[in-house]
């Protein structure tokens, strides 16, 4: 579960390191300059490729003016629900075997919704009683 926080983390951060940047209309390479690193950095930096340090961090809040708690705000709206705390609790009660199969199964199913447009209303599969209902 720390690995997944950690992934989060750093999939959260850059993204809204990014966002802040061209909102500034500041290229990477402008950015890096103010706050001292490599552009290449950066730009791994917003991909979530690398995790940003707290001193980083707050150089870029200095840059951009911006509190750690406005920073944050928009990365804990990305946060677990009640709902997805309690899928991941059932997941780790589940033997090895089991657990395997569910992961498999997400990968699967996210694969095809990659691929697959959206069902249209219409052709979506309904039980008898929606049938009889919706006609």
């Amino acid at each position: 579960m720390v690995f997944i926080h950690k992934i989060r983390q750093v999939q959260l951060v850059g993204p809204k390191i990014r966002q802040l940047r061209k909102e500034r209309k500041l290229t990477q390479t402008e950015l890096a300059s103010r706050i001292g690193i490599q552009q290449s950095d950066l730009s791994r930096m917003e991909k979530g490729e690398y995790r940003v340090s707290l001193d980083t961090l707050f150089k870029i809040l200095a840059v951009f003016n911006v509190s750690i708690s406005e920073f944050f705000d928009d990365v804990n709206k990305e946060s677990l629900t009640p709902r997805d705390v309690q899928l991941m609790r059932d997941l780790k009660r589940l033997p090895n075997t089991a657990r395997r199969e569910v992961e498999e199964f997400i990968a699967f199913k996210r694969g095809q919704t990659d691929t697959a447009p959206e069902p249209a209303a219409e052709e979506i599969p309904r039980t008898a009683e929606q049938r009889r209902t919706l006609g």
